[in-house]
């Protein structure tokens, strides 16, 4: 290491260099080479010795950290919120297990208005017990590596008591654009369904666009396989795996989507990354703020992907998520095409719905979820479409009746009427 100037140069000497450079005798170069200095080094030293003149001194002029200490209130806000970790992490009904001092400075700043820098923070944890060593952990080779927004769509659902103070675990489910890590749909469900999973497409689908692909694992709401579905209501004896089209699948079909399945756990990495942060910053936060109700959950939610989406810089691609999606988007880089709905169909609710199908009897009735509805203009013996779209609002679903590419009928019944597994 290059020792300081002081000590390799008395104050006459580097005078002299200083003042053959300022007269114009020298170059900076030869200045800067002489003294053993980086050229912005040199230059600002050269600024320091014309402003100071006669009190110029190349000795490094002891600092003054008093500006740097933090008051006492701010070093007891501090404590609080490390308290506050601990408490987190030390209760397992919830999934917290390390310390997040990023939250800690964001809550600090945001709850108490002390801002404060992360190792500051770090340091006081450490001397104060508040501190686990971090695990090391495996290092895992990704399957999936786009060019373009909307090329792949990771999705998944996660399932946690998502705060201490509620009655329950709910899912969440999130869908993220492979290329941006934009996190396009993160919502709380109190039970994961088909139709779940089936809004969220919907929503992303309105608003960027249907994607090239969609990625999630192979759980049976997304893919059928016949030894392990072999008890599913949906089993078909004489089926083989993917011969049998999941709700889910058949949505995307009719988006013009491609569905491919993550094969092991290490190739979903790109998603369950969000899925951590997300989970430790959405419990830590509903904590704190003894959050109970999913729709309280749902507004800490929509906070956080916010932050996440606009604020954060992603430590992968080192670009805020939503603005590397936008100048995608307007370079042209992007795979999402805009949502048509193909004729015979005349409404996304013929798209983003359950589907079944039935066939009329000689009354022209046909039997559904124990309901019996009427089929106008049907000959018996013909089979039907159903596209069945549910309104958990209204607690009314909506079946709109097919055959042969023409809306035969909508009609409207409870939900409470309908029995439809994983509806």
């Amino acid at each position: 290491m290059t020792e300081q100037l002081h000590k390799r140069f008395s104050l006459e000497q580097a005078t002299v260099i200083l003042k053959s450079y300022v007269t114009g005798e020298i170059t900076s170069v030869t200045a800067a080479d002489n003294l053993g200095l980086k050229h912005s080094q040199f230059f600002k030293l050269a600024k320091r010795y014309e402003e100071n003149g006669a009190s110029f001194s190349i000795t490094p002029v002891s600092r003054d950290n008093k500006h740097r200490r933090i008051s006492v209130a701010a070093e007891k806000k501090i404590l609080e919120e490390l308290k506050k970790e601990k408490q987190l992490i030390e209760n397992k009904n919830i999934p917290v297990r390390f310390y997040n001092y990023s939250a800690v400075r964001d809550d600090l700043l945001k709850i108490h208005q002390v801002k404060v820098s992360v190792p500051t923070i770090i340091q006081r944890a450490k001397v104060n017990g508040f501190y686990l060593p971090k695990r090391e952990r495996k290092v895992h080779d990704h399957e999936v590596i786009t060019n373009f927004a909307g090329e792949l769509i990771q999705h998944d659902s996660s399932h946690h008591l998502w705060s201490p103070f509620a009655e329950s675990k709910w899912y969440l489910i999130t869908s993220l654009d492979d290329y941006s890590r934009g996190l396009l749909f993160a919502d709380f469900f109190e039970r994961e369904s088909s139709w779940a999973h089936i809004t969220s497409v919907e929503s992303v689908v309105y608003e960027y666009g249907c994607p090239l692909k969609y990625y999630p694992d192979q759980h049976s709401i997304f893919r059928y396989i016949r030894e392990r579905d072999k008890f599913s209501p949906w089993h078909i004896a004489r089926k083989f795996t993917d011969e049998v089209d999941p709700q889910f699948k058949q949505v995307l079909k009719d988006c013009g989507t491609e569905l491919i399945y993550a094969l092991s756990p290490q190739a979903k990495g790109k998603i369950e990354r969000p899925y951590r942060w997300l989970q430790d910053r959405i419990v830590r936060t509903c904590a704190k703020e003894h959050i109970i109700d999913i729709k309280d959950a749902r507004k800490v939610l929509k906070d956080i992907v916010y932050q996440y989406n606009y604020k954060w810089v992603h430590s992968t691609t080192k670009e805020i998520p939503m603005m590397r999606l936008e100048q995608a988007i307007n370079e042209g880089k992007s795979l999402f095409r805009p949502f048509i709905i193909k004729p015979p169909y005349q409404s996304g609710k013929d798209i983003f719905c359950l589907r079944e199908q039935r066939v009329v009897n000689s009354y022209r009735k046909i039997n559904f979820q124990h309901l019996e509805l009427t089929v106008p203009k049907v000959p018996p013996r013909h089979s039907v479409e159903l596209r069945i779209v549910p309104n958990a609002k209204k607690d009314l679903a909506e079946i709109r009746i097919w055959h042969q590419d023409e809306l035969i009928s909508v009609q409207l019944v409870k939900q409470t009427d309908l029995r439809i597994v994983h509806f």
